[in-house]
């Protein structure tokens, strides 16, 4: 039989006491509270949507789709609208003149209604018979455009500013008197542009071009189709 010896009173008080500072040291243990119930303070600022501002190309993509669709007017509105920045510009800055909005209409006018019809279907011709971009073909392109179409389109500029102003009377005279000063210019001006015209812009696009190079030449245009006609004794 095995007899079970129960400890002193004072044994288990001592036992006791050895253990209670280690349970007393314990550190109290915190919970988390879930990711959920932390929510950061929402922001008043509301979101503003970026305003798309359009690009280059897509104002390109723009002007070539109104070729495609109605290439006659939108080549004639290109002209108009070039002829009349070159005109305004020659009256403030270079002539410093009382502005005359007659000489405006005329020059916009000649430009909507002559240039851009007229130089659509020529360049059209001349790409036809004319392709591609060889050295050779693109010097006949700028021969033939300034031996023969450059005083054909003179004789066409002075012609409709004397119809314009009343005086068809003086075509003739206004012909002699500064057609060769004109083609002179255009010689300059277009000989370079075409070699690079012809050389590397595509056919729909020629106007486009002509008319950005052309704001330029028709100031001097401006000024010469402007000059008074000398009727001939």
């Amino acid at each position: 039989m095995v007899w079970a010896v129960a400890r002193p009173r004072s044994a288990r008080l001592q036992s006791h006491a050895s253990q209670s500072p280690r349970r007393a040291c314990r550190k109290p243990r915190h919970t988390q509270a879930p990711a959920a119930a932390i929510t950061a303070p929402k922001s008043k600022v509301k979101a503003v949507k970026a305003v798309e501002v359009p690009k280059g190309g897509a104002v390109l993509d723009s002007y070539q789709k109104a070729l495609d669709d109605k290439p006659i007017f939108t080549k004639a509105c290109t002209s108009g609208i070039g002829f009349a920045v070159s005109d305004v510009l020659t009256q403030l800055f270079i002539e410093k003149m009382d502005f005359d909005l007659k000489r405006l209409v005329k020059m916009a006018s000649f430009g909507f209604l002559l240039h851009g019809t007229t130089g659509h279907f020529f360049y059209k011709f001349l790409d036809g018979k004319l392709t591609g971009t060889a050295p050779l073909t693109v010097a006949a392109k700028v021969a033939i455009d300034q031996t023969c179409w450059a005083p054909v389109f003179m004789v066409m500029f002075f012609s409709y500013m004397m119809v314009f102003e009343g005086t068809p009377d003086l075509i003739e005279a206004k012909i002699r008197q500064d057609v060769f000063t004109a083609v002179k210019g255009s010689w300059m001006t277009w000989i370079p542009a075409h070699t690079i015209n012809f050389a590397f812009v595509p056919s729909d696009m020629r106007l486009l071009y002509i008319n950005t190079i052309q704001i330029f030449f028709n100031m001097f245009m401006s000024v010469i189709g402007n000059t008074e006609a000398v009727a001939a004794e």
